[in-house]
């Protein structure tokens, strides 16, 4: 039995030949093909390693044809599996992006994905059709799925995988807590709307040392935060390992008025705000609590 990446791991019943369980090939312990395979199950999500027995075989995808400079197969992809051009930009900026995130270069990404780093350059920039065996090693030197650096799902709520067979459910420290609400990210608003009820609004916010600070308009619904005591709540969701973490911070709420902060914090914004429009308002929360969870395989 040989195998390659993204190839499917079969397991009949032995008496009527029937599918009883079925994988995803997403790690090789030999570079000839040969067992044993690293299987995430498409029933459970989980990764185990397997040595397949009689009962088992490859089904193959059909393969894509990628670009220049791989070494994967033909130069370009054929006309009829074409992607569009935003379609394929979508997915070398998720990769880049993916990338960055993790503190990854180019020549470390491509050597977890066992690829070129010029052709992890060329999927980044340019409308690229890699294969599914490529997008399996991208995805897992990035700790991410394949799904994910398609947009997959990109319209459904996260985390409707399967929950870990052992979870374990901790508490974070304030120090843990901290470092994950990192230097920026999108996170969400907590407090009273205009008319008294609740309301939690979405957020680009920036993190200055014990700060918390985002941009607003004057009569929005975030703007009302200002003034009051709210909550603050950033979280991950990892789809594919069913894992996660969720930080909340709960402190007072001000509008920055001094003019050097204000200019401080607009020159080193990472990002403008996603919603657009003019949000010229900084609001800021100094967290009197700083608190968070993590969901995690327990130690057995």
């Amino acid at each position: 039995m040989r195998a390659h990446l993204g190839d499917q791991l079969v397991v009949a019943a032995p008496a009527s030949g029937a599918v009883r369980r079925a994988g995803e090939i997403i790690a090789l312990h030999h570079e000839d093909g040969t067992p044993p395979y690293e299987v995430r199950w498409s029933d459970t999500g989980e990764v185990t390693l397997v040595f397949p027995g009689p009962d088992a075989h490859i089904r193959r995808p059909e393969r894509e044809q990628t670009a220049p400079g791989s070494g994967e197969g033909p130069e370009f992809p054929s006309a009829a599996r074409q992607p569009s051009a935003a379609a394929a930009g979508d997915l070398g900026r998720r990769v880049a992006t993916e990338r960055r995130r993790r503190g990854l270069s180019r020549t470390e990404t491509a050597g977890r994905a066992r690829m070129s780093p010029d052709y992890l350059a060329y999927v980044e920039e340019n409308p690229a059709d890699p294969s599914l065996a490529t997008l399996v090693r991208l995805a897992d030197a990035l700790g991410t799925t394949v799904a994910s650096l398609q947009g997959d799902g990109i319209d459904l709520p996260p985390g409707q995988g399967h929950a870990l067979l052992h979870p374990q459910l901790r508490d974070l420290t304030p120090e843990e807590c901290h470092a994950l609400l990192s230097t920026h990210g999108v996170g969400r608003v907590a407090m009273p709307g205009h008319d008294g009820r609740p309301a939690v609004v979405p957020v680009n916010y920036e993190v200055v040392g014990d700060t918390i600070a985002f941009r607003t308009a004057p009569g929005s619904v975030t703007a009302a935060a200002a003034g009051r005591e709210i909550a603050f709540e950033v979280d991950h969701v990892d789809e594919a390992l069913s894992k996660g973490w969720s930080v909340l911070a709960v402190g007072h709420a001000r509008v920055v008025t001094e003019p050097e902060a204000v200019r401080r914090l607009t020159e080193h914004a990472h990002t403008s705000p996603w919603a657009g429009g003019e949000r010229e308002m900084w609001v800021s929360i100094r967290p009197t609590s700083l608190t968070g969870r993590r969901i995690t395989a327990a130690d057995r």
